[in-house]
């Protein structure tokens, strides 16, 4: 038991399950923002512009070059491999015509980890 300010005790498992809580709804919050940052990324042709290559459900005027980005976390279940693989995929596949994001400076790194943060949401 911990006593408080107001002499009341409380149970320790009590108050680090409610500071945890409020921990993981910040951490799902600020997840939420980066992909939605991602995902206007994604489409902006002057970003991202994943849609163009790429067919991704709900996407206007999408790209059947690449392969379809969908259940990305079963094809991807490590996020740094995604995250390697936008930033460079001439790494794993070095006739690739996917533009090297993060190698080029297309996108900063803070740029690339929400469209990262989006892709793997997919």
């Amino acid at each position: 038991m911990i006593k408080t300010s107001n002499g009341k005790a409380v149970c320790a498992a009590a108050l680090l399950l409610v500071v945890g809580a409020q921990s993981s709804a910040w951490a799902d919050a600020a997840l939420d923002d980066s992909i939605e940052r991602g995902r206007a990324l994604a489409e902006d042709r002057n970003g991202g512009n994943c849609y163009s290559c790429h067919a991704v459900e709900g996407a206007e005027l999408p790209g059947n070059y690449g392969p379809p980005l969908f259940n990305m976390k079963m094809r991807f279940p490590e996020r740094a491999v995604l995250k390697a693989q936008i930033a460079d995929p001439r790494v794993r596949n070095p006739g690739t015509p996917m533009p090297p994001y993060g190698a080029h400076q297309v996108l900063t790194d803070s740029e690339l980890e929400s469209v990262v943060d989006y892709i793997h949401s997919l």
